[in-house]
């Protein structure tokens, strides 16, 4: 049996406006532009079992699916793929006397999480963990009106 084919879109439609920042609660503002971290646990996602879309809070891009997400005991949200791999972009961040990777929407630029190489190895060994603050979760059964129904075939 195939999987469905993710729908393609380019990055860059999915730019920052500064409409769509001002709308920003401070936490989203912290994590997505000053590049911080929430607490663990203490967010809204962690345990979030719900089928649906996770989408750049900033933009809107497309980012992650429900499908892809294990729970890691690290208190934040993580996954082992993005919905599309250039629907993300990784950089080298020496920040906290450690190297690590970044991981950032790359059509916003958002900060997004890290990405480790501790994730389930059946599924290819990476852990992307992200921010609920980063995150917003479409169910799969508001896909169409939130505008994501190309994305419903994911879930069937």
């Amino acid at each position: 049996m195939t999987e469905p084919s993710v729908p393609r879109h380019d990055p860059a439609q999915y730019r920052a406006t500064r409409e769509q920042l001002a709308k920003l609660t401070p936490l989203q503002r912290k994590v997505t532009q000053n590049d911080g971290t929430e607490p663990p646990f203490r967010n809204e996602y962690n345990d979030n079992k719900a089928e649906g879309l996770y989408v750049d809070v900033v933009s809107g891009q497309p980012l992650f699916s429900s499908r892809d997400k294990f729970d890691s005991g690290t208190g934040w949200p993580s996954f082992v793929k993005p919905i599309q791999e250039d629907a993300v972009t990784t950089r080298t961040d020496r920040t906290l006397w450690m190297k690590r990777v970044e991981v950032r929407s790359s059509g916003a630029d958002s900060h997004l999480g890290h990405v480790f190489d501790d994730g389930p190895r059946d599924r290819g060994g990476l852990r992307y963990c992200m921010n609920s603050a980063s995150l917003r979760f479409i169910p799969v059964a508001e896909l169409e009106a939130e505008g994501y129904g190309e994305y419903r075939a994911l879930f069937a």
